[in-house]
């Protein structure tokens, strides 16, 4: 009878992995630690105890191609400012103030005011109606005969001061119907050295001069022009470049212009025998 029961009571217990009956906990069976992390309960974290979460944007990184986009858009958008403006012809206050504005960080009050030119040192300035050589024409009616009596070599009569080789070349083109029989010289650093042009002044006579500060400048410092038979000394003023820049509006353009300003340009307005023009 005995050995009923206990069959009996072995069938009806749930077998193990082994076919054998699982051992109940109180039989000691399982992993007292593993028994101890299921049955102990994880305290809830207090409301008070959160803290707050902190949110960061972050911003794209900028990829060359996004840079220089950007760059073409802002670059478009001045020169479509510049050329929606309405071109203005050049004054002689404008050079005045130009001169000034360069001047005034690295001179006193008293070099400043010495650099004030009188209005009879300028020549009527070109009011955008006017074409290269008939400005020339009102400006200098009696070119003819001036270009007749003069016979100084290594010296012009006129200077024609403008911002390129290429634009100097348009200009001499310009200037055809006005020059007549002159002799004129080109006077910038494009393929021509500066012993070329000393060798060209010293050579023959020239009535007209037409090139960039800098190369004029140069000239001028070596001996090679003599200014004091100088006339009329003429900016190409209002011409814009592709990117609309007149020639003044260039920072090394503009600093050579007012060197060669300073190196007896100045003087020789002062006594009335050189006059300026802006075209």
């Amino acid at each position: 009878m005995a050995d009923d029961l206990g069959d009996e009571w072995w069938e009806n217990q749930p077998a193990g992995a082994d076919g054998s009956p699982e051992a109940s906990d109180d039989e000691g069976g399982g992993d007292p630690e593993m028994i101890q992390q299921e049955t102990v309960p994880v305290p809830a974290l207090s409301k008070k105890t959160e803290q707050p979460k902190e949110c960061f944007l972050i911003q794209p990184k900028e990829t060359k191609e996004d840079a220089t986009k950007t760059r073409r858009r802002k670059k478009k958008k001045i020169t479509d400012v510049l050329a929606k403006s309405e071109p203005k012809p050049g004054t002689p206050e404008d050079l005045q103030k130009l001169m000034k504005d360069y001047y005034r960080g690295s001179r006193s009050v008293i070099e400043l005011e010495e650099l004030n030119l009188p209005d009879s040192c300028f020549l009527k300035a070109n009011d955008l109606t006017h074409s290269l050589s008939s400005y020339l024409k009102e400006i200098c009616p009696k070119w003819v005969k001036l270009r007749k009596n003069h016979n100084e070599k290594k010296s012009v009569l006129m200077l024609m001061i403008c911002s390129s080789a290429i634009r100097a070349l348009e200009l001499i083109r310009s200037v055809t119907a006005f020059r007549g029989d002159s002799k004129v010289i080109k006077l910038f650093a494009k393929h021509i050295k500066v012993q070329e042009q000393v060798k060209l002044l010293e050579k023959r006579v020239v009535h007209l001069g037409v090139g960039t500060p800098g190369r004029i400048k140069e000239l001028v410092k070596q001996g090679g022009l003599n200014l004091n038979p100088l006339k009329f000394l003429v900016f190409d003023w209002n011409w814009r470049d592709q990117k609309l820049r007149r020639m003044m509006d260039i920072p090394e353009i503009r600093k050579e212009v007012f060197e060669l300003l300073e190196m007896g340009v100045l003087s020789l307005c002062k006594s009335e025998s050189l006059k300026l023009g802006l075209f």
